[in-house]
């Protein structure tokens, strides 16, 4: 099994995509002091599709992100949900970042069930949604527990769950298991990849593991150092293998030195920026 190599600005795609990034760039700041973040980008993401996004530090994966979820507004271009453009965050948009962000004060299910609760819905049908999405992420049995009561690893899968108490049509991810040690993060790739199959959510997923963007995409987009842009985009079928230990296997090992060789100039471009910041 190989990673190949694909256009995600293709007609085909823009024409069903439901994220369309059609020649977003960020420049932050004016004059001599302005940081061009981003040059002009343009990713087609169709329905149920897995796009993990790979670049060195500072390459703008996260301002990218954050444009789709609505935080951040493009300097040009614009980014589109099944067409309409977007103009703020918006419940369709699940966002979860590095650090869970749960309301210390509120039990695991008030957490899940804030959403919800936001949107209209009643109490009782709020805590059956929370409850639902408990049981989707594993923690059965801590709802009435509180965010400092839980491991890094269960904070995540209530930020996980938080998000898809809303029922985004779109899943956001900054990052989510950077902080974890490498045996919950890979237990939870695990669990995020089986609830992705399970739900068919869109997901577009910011990472600086290679590892985890080929374990868990269906398309992987290299991004150049900053002003980033795409520098390589590929077709990925890791994510459908049943087997957990694929990445032990020759092919994800080819496919993991084809992305270190993209990713090498860049990284060394990215640390000659900072160093010379």
């Amino acid at each position: 099994m190989a990673i190949e190599p694909i256009s995600l600005d293709a007609a085909p795609r823009r024409a069903a995509a439901k994220v369309l990034i059609d020649g977003v760039s960020k420049r932050f700041g004016s004059g001599a002091d302005a940081v061009q973040a981003l040059k002009p980008i343009d990713i087609a993401v169709g329905a149920g599709e897995f796009l993990t996004i790979v670049g060195p530090s500072g390459c703008g994966k996260s301002t990218l992100l954050n444009i789709v979820a609505g935080f951040e507004t493009p300097t040009t271009g614009r980014a589109t949900l099944d067409g309409k453009t977007i103009a703020g965050p918006g419940h369709e948009r699940g966002v979860v970042f590095q650090q869970g962000a749960l309301f210390t004060w509120m039990s695991v299910q008030d957490n899940i069930a804030f959403g919800p609760r936001a949107l209209g819905k009643s109490v009782a049908e709020s805590r059956d949604i929370a409850e639902s999405y408990i049981e989707l992420v594993g923690l059965t049995g801590f709802g009435k527990r509180y965010p400092y009561e839980l491991s890094g690893g269960m904070q995540q899968r209530v930020g996980i769950a938080r998000a898809l108490a809303n029922e985004p049509e779109v899943l956001l991810m900054d990052e989510p298991f950077a902080a974890l040690d490498q045996q919950t993060r890979e237990l939870l790739q695990e669990e995020i990849r089986a609830i992705w199959r399970r739900t068919g959510k869109t997901i577009l997923w910011i990472t600086h593991s290679i590892e985890e963007a080929l374990f868990l995409a269906t398309h992987v987009v290299v991004m150049t150092a900053r002003p980033g842009r795409i520098k390589a985009a590929f077709t990925c079928g890791f994510s459908r293998e049943a087997d957990p230990l694929i990445a032990t296997t020759p092919e994800f090992a080819e496919a993991k030195r084809t992305i270190v060789g993209l990713l090498r100039q860049e990284s060394l471009e990215a640390q000659r920026q900072e160093t010379a910041a």
